[in-house]
Order: C-alpha cells, then sequence, then structure tokens
C-alpha cells in the first residue's frame, strides 16, 4: 500500500463522510498497480467502519475492491482460500455487530463472483443473511431497505442472490442447510408483514432443493483447480496429448465438452432423477412441517406446489 494511500483514506474518514471526489480518488490511488493489496484492504475495511453514512457510490467502490482481493489476488483466480476466508469473515465480526448493508453486499457479491469457497465461508454466509433478514435495518444498495421482524421485497431478493449463487452451498440450486435456514427465516416471521416476493422464494426455494438437479461437478476444489491450471500453463503439451489427459484425468468434465460418455447416463436422466422426491428427502420436510403440529399459509403454498407435479 502507498503511503498516499494510507494517508488519503484516514483523511477522508476523519469526519465521518466521504464525497464523490474522494471516492474518485481513492479508487484511482487503490487500482494504480491493478491490484489491491491486503494493506489496502485493511485500510479500506477500517474506512467503512468509520462512515457514519455509506453512500451507494462508496458502496459500490468497497464491493469492487474487496471483492477483487478476496476472489482474484491469489491463484488460482476465483477460488478462495482458506487464508483469505478467514480474514474475510474476522473484518465483518470486528466491531462485534449486525454487518453493514456494505459488508453484506460484499459477502454476496463474493459468492456471485467466486467458482468455489470453503464449507466454513458457506456457512458463515447462510447466518450472516438469516441475520440481516431477521435484525438488519436502514437502506440497501439499491435504495430498498431491511426491515427487522419480517421478510421484505429487498430481503428476499438478496436472499435469492446469495443461495443461488455460484459459490453457494449448491450452485444454480438450493442446498440442504440453505432450506433449513429458509425454514428458519419462514418460522420466525409467520404473521409479520411480509412482502409476496418472500412466499414465492420460500416455496421454489425449498422445492428446488427436494426437486431440483444440481451438477455435482460444477464446482472443484481449489486444490484441484491449482492443478489443472498449472496443467493448462504446461506451453509443450500437444493438442492430442492435452485430449488424452484430459479424458483420463477428468471425464466427467470431458464427456461434457464433447458429448456424454458411452456408457454414462443422460443428463435428461439426472434431472429426471433428481426430480422425484426421495424417502428421505420426504421424512425431511414431514419433520420440517410437523415441528409446531399445524401446516401454516407457507407449507401449504409449498405442498401444493410439490402436488403439481
Amino acid at each position: 500500500m502507498s503511503v498516499h494511500f494510507g494517508e488519503l483514506t484516514k483523511k477522508v474518514g476523519a469526519d465521518g463522510a466521504i464525497s464523490s471526489e474522494e471516492i474518485l480518488s481513492l479508487r484511482r490511488e487503490a487500482w494504480s498497480d491493478g491490484r489491491i493489496s491486503q494493506a489496502e484492504a485493511e485500510a479500506i475495511f477500517a474506512l467503512n467502519r468509520q462512515l457514519a453514512s455509506k453512500s451507494t457510490e462508496w458502496v459500490d467502490f468497497f464491493v469492487e475492491a474487496l471483492g477483487e482481493y478476496i476472489v482474484n489476488q491469489r491463484a488460482p483466480a476465483g477460488y478462495i482460500d482458506a487464508e483469505n476466508a478467514s480474514w474475510l469473515m474476522e473484518r465483518i465480526d470486528e466491531d462485534g455487530e449486525l454487518g453493514s448493508m456494505a459488508e453484506i453486499e460484499l459477502l454476496v457479491r463474493v459468492f456471485e463472483r467466486a467458482l468455489n469457497v470453503p464449507s466454513a465461508l458457506k456457512d458463515y454466509a447462510i447466518s450472516q443473511m438469516e441475520l440481516a433478514v431477521l435484525e438488519g435495518t436502514g437502506p440497501t444498495r439499491d435504495g430498498g431497505e431491511l426491515e427487522a421482524g419480517n421478510v421484505n421485497a429487498t430481503e428476499a431478493r438478496l436472499l435469492r442472490r446469495a443461495i443461488f449463487a455460484p459459490a453457494s452451498e449448491r450452485p444454480a440450486a438450493v442446498g440442504p442447510k440453505e432450506a433449513d435456514m429458509l425454514f428458519r427465516l419462514k418460522d420466525a416471521t409467520l404473521g409479520a408483514d411480509n412482502a409476496p416476493e418472500w412466499k414465492q422464494l420460500f416455496v421454489q426455494g425449498v422445492a428446488n432443493y427436494l426437486q431440483g438437479y444440481a451438477d455435482p461437478d460444477a464446482q472443484i476444489s481449489r486444490e484441484r483447480a491449482a492443478e489443472l491450471e498449472a496443467f493448462m500453463a504446461e506451453t509443450q503439451v500437444g493438442v492430442g496429448r492435452f485430449l488424452g489427459r484430459m479424458a483420463k484425468t477428468s471425464p466427467d468434465v470431458f464427456g461434457r465438452i464433447f458429448g456424454s460418455t458411452p456408457d454414462g447416463p443422460s443428463r435428461e436422466g439426472d434431472v429426471a432423477a433428481a426430480h422425484a422426491v426421495t424417502h428421505a428427502e420426504r421424512e425431511w420436510l414431514d419433520a420440517r412441517i410437523d415441528a409446531d403440529g399445524e401446516i401454516d399459509e407457507y407449507e401449504r403454498a409449498l405442498l401444493d406446489f410439490l402436488a403439481e407435479d
């Protein structure tokens, strides 16, 4: 981090406010070398805690700069390591309070931009999103508001972005921990002034967990990504040798690129199999519906939706 950047963040945060011109100066200084260093990331987080008012322009810079640092500064790009994940969680928890909207937006953006993240960060994101919806208050990045005790349209959109993000528990689908979160939020806000978008997300999200198809190879580990990146960097590998090694080391990926494997099931078969609610999934659903001894309006809407198929 340049001395000037560090001095600039301290100066602009002294009065708890930041102007558009100051944000532009920070943006120019931070990206002077095309990278965001850890020291610069630390300074940006510290400045965010100092600001009494956070404009959309500031949140945009905060999310963009720190998202770039967390997701892409360490190879292989897009795969967050345990150290960076721990750093992010510690920074958000540093003041012991519910994260600001800038921090919640950063967390969601990381999951939207990353290809995979450590399990600890996936679990952390679920808990933070639940806390933000239940207890968060104040303006959001898109002009909406967080409201404690209910789920409004803005909060429903935020939840949808988080659980369907590429690096979420089950990319482009809903995982078991996310489905459990949806049920907890539903129970905690029954009878509240909830938006129609929330009921729609609850029904679609839980039904997706029970019936949706998720590619088991959609996410690979950071270690495997590093191996593949190193392999691709071998400049002397011929095309024939490359294809041969791909077929041996990653047959599933090879099959998806060049056609289904000869003996493997078709994607249509996988989708059909996932759509059927298994005995274990039925037990999971029954346990959550029977927990309070009655079927509420959200559960009824879910059961009606499942019955349509």
